[in-house]
């Protein structure tokens, strides 16, 4: 596994932090992140921004980009925030169903929710979601590539 794209709605707050904590733990492989409906060129929203920063991790470089069928059929591994999302990657391009997976599908939850304008409880919640699913998936991608 060597190309990885994280998907989520807005790509300005939860696919970016994925993105930042896979592409720090996963020496090697190629993590980007995208949205099904991005705010094209905006920058990590600003909760996310600061609790990102909080744990080293400095997400001002990032740029919102649009998912796309191309996008996706250059990746080995698509993950996802939401079930929908997977619904949605389904219907745009059947072929990507295989590779899109949860970011949380090891812990066996359904998905982590948008924080979008729905307070700093919100946004530490998914933070430590993102945080606990990125370390279970960089470890087992980790132990694939051996």
């Amino acid at each position: 596994m060597r190309t990885i794209l994280v998907v989520c709605v807005g790509n300005i707050c939860r696919s970016p932090l994925a993105e930042a904590l896979l592409r720090r733990d996963l020496t090697g492989m190629t993590v980007t992140s995208a949205g099904l409906q991005a705010v094209v060129g905006h920058g990590a929203q600003g909760e996310m921004a600061a609790l990102a920063l909080g744990i080293g991790l400095d997400l001002s470089d990032h740029r919102a980009r649009q998912f796309t069928t191309a996008m996706g059929a250059a990746q080995e591994l698509i993950l996802v925030m939401e079930r929908g999302h997977r619904d949605a990657i389904t219907r745009i391009a059947p072929h990507l169903t295989a590779r899109t997976m949860l970011l949380d599908h090891w812990s066996g939850a359904n998905g982590i929710a948008d924080p979008y304008q729905n307070g700093q409880a919100a946004y530490e919640q998914a933070f430590a979601a993102i945080i606990d699913a990125s370390k279970t998936w960089a470890a087992r991608l980790a132990s694939w590539s051996t």
